[in-house]
């Protein structure tokens, strides 16, 4: 336990808080536009960013990974806030954090393993693409000098490193950009042109709503959309994290984390949030690798915020964009792009397809969603064609011996239908199905009407080698041997 305490807090002790230090000064920008997206007041994506980020850096299951009010959470509560107000957010907030606890201690982290690598390749470069187009709106119609500035900023961050890895690249940049527009007094955009900051810690408080069965119906909707979507974001993120450090995750302690953070978060007036994959690679990249990169994050947002303000205030929103472009290049996987042609066609498929979705529709669960369909059904479609049936004629040309191989479901119960000669003048037919496996229901009904046809064209029929689990599901479902099976059948 101590030495597992020791690896997640201590040993990177330097790397982290200035990793956090990074991620604390790009979560300001990011929290205040997600803020505006919902309808709120900047203080409640702010108070998430840092409430969430520090209890995260204690119940979560990804050490180094960032969480925080995120874009995909915040366009789900629109329609809450402007029908119902804050203090309905807030208690949804709260419902949130509770489904959250729920998914983890169910264990329903596990459902990752249903999506394919393609889904999450997807999903990694459809947010690499939302987050460099989150940029735009901060470079279309700027003059010179904000270019100018932005492509200083990515020079420091890429160049920097070769002089010294001992400090953070984007830290760097964001303190030189900062100084630079101090010094010449350059009219750019701030962070302050994005909303007044907080003057005060946040307090405890509960949701003034009341505390009826009609509240509850309001916000349960909202509450389980966040539930799922924030889940399946920080999962996603958590895999992304893990390919990234090579290690490993605990989804189950995720989810649970995310809950606890998520209600500490309503507690305190902030709003609904999740992992934050652009935040997390800033974090990687700056040398964040542990738990204290996570807490360091969220207590120097709080700092900044509260105590130096007027400083933060000043920095140019250029140095920020260059960051996230930054970031946006080193999430797509560019590796996805020249496999392409070498990748089975259906995976390139998956993977474009949830691209496009996301990015289409701004809507993460809708990406993966597709992905996940079209993965199942190209998974069901190869599966279906794994199937053969072989036959012998025996005992004088008086019978047949059939030989199943492959797996029956609904995708390849037409292929086994197929199979059969029902036409032939026979006495007796042998189905060896030792090789086969019955999955659902729509296979046994395609083995009842193999035996019924045989059946009426005069034949026995015997089915020998079934496994026990196909014999449970047939021996349930199956109507050949019972006697209204020639009415099931409609003769």
């Amino acid at each position: 336990m101590f030495k597992s305490v020791r690896q997640d807090w201590f040993s990177n002790v330097r790397g982290d808080l200035l990793a956090g230090m990074v991620v604390a000064l790009a979560l300001i920008p990011e929290a205040i536009a997600f803020s505006v997206i919902a309808g709120v007041d900047p203080r409640v994506g702010l108070y998430a960013a840092f409430s969430i980020a520090v209890v995260i850096a204690f119940t979560g299951g990804r050490p180094g990974m960032i969480s925080a009010a995120t874009g995909a959470m915040a366009l789900l509560m629109v329609t809450l806030v402007k029908e119902h107000g804050l203090q309905y957010l807030l208690a949804a907030t709260l419902l949130t954090g509770v489904f959250q606890i729920l998914a983890g201690v169910f264990r329903l982290g596990v459902v990752m393993r249903f999506i394919s690598r393609s889904v999450i390749t997807g999903f990694v470069n459809a947010l690499a693409i939302l987050i460099f187009l989150a940029q735009l709106p901060e470079l279309i119609g700027a003059n010179w000098i904000v270019y100018a500035m932005v492509a200083a900023g990515l020079g420091i961050i890429y160049l920097f490193p070769y002089a010294t890895r001992s400090i953070p690249s984007p830290l760097v940049c964001i303190v030189v950009l900062t100084g630079i527009a101090i010094w010449l007094g350059l009219d750019v955009r701030s962070v302050g042109d994005m909303g007044e900051l907080p003057s005060t810690l946040p307090m405890f408080l509960l949701p003034q709503v009341p505390f009826t069965l009609e509240t509850l119906q309001i916000i349960l909707p909202y509450a389980l959309t966040l539930a799922v979507v924030g889940l399946l974001e920080s999962l996603l993120t958590a895999a992304s994290v893990d390919d990234l450090t090579d290690t490993q995750s605990n989804k189950s302690r995720e989810c649970a984390g995310q809950g606890v953070a998520n209600i500490v978060s309503g507690f305190l007036g902030g709003m609904a949030g999740c992992a934050m994959i652009g935040q997390s690679v800033i974090n990687v990249k700056s040398g964040g690798r542990g738990r204290l990169s996570t807490l360091a994050a969220g207590v120097f947002l709080l700092l900044l915020i509260v105590f130096l303000s007027d400083w933060v205030e000043r920095i140019p929103m250029a140095a920020l964009v260059a960051v996230m472009i930054m970031v946006s290049i080193g999430t797509f996987s560019w590796d996805s792009l020249l496999k392409l042609r070498v990748h089975p066609k259906s995976s390139s498929i998956v993977m474009i397809a949830t691209v496009i979705v996301v990015v289409a529709t701004h809507d993460l669960a809708r990406g993966v969603l597709v992905g996940v369909l079209l993965s199942a059904l190209f998974f069901a479609r190869k599966v279906g064609k794994v199937l053969h049936i072989g036959s012998t004629v025996v005992d004088e040309g008086k019978a047949r011996h059939y030989l199943v191989t492959g797996q029956i479901f609904f995708a390849s119960a037409d292929s086994f239908i197929a199979g059969f000669d029902f036409k032939e003048a026979i006495e007796r037919v042998r189905i060896d199905v030792s090789h086969a496996h019955f999955w659902d229901i729509t296979a046994v009904t395609a083995l009842d009407k193999i035996v019924l046809k045989f059946r009426r064209e005069g034949a026995e029929v015997e089915i020998v080698g079934m496994n026990e689990a196909s014999t449970t599901l047939v021996d349930k479902f199956s109507v050949h041997d019972k006697p209204e099976a020639e009415r099931l059948m409609g003769h």
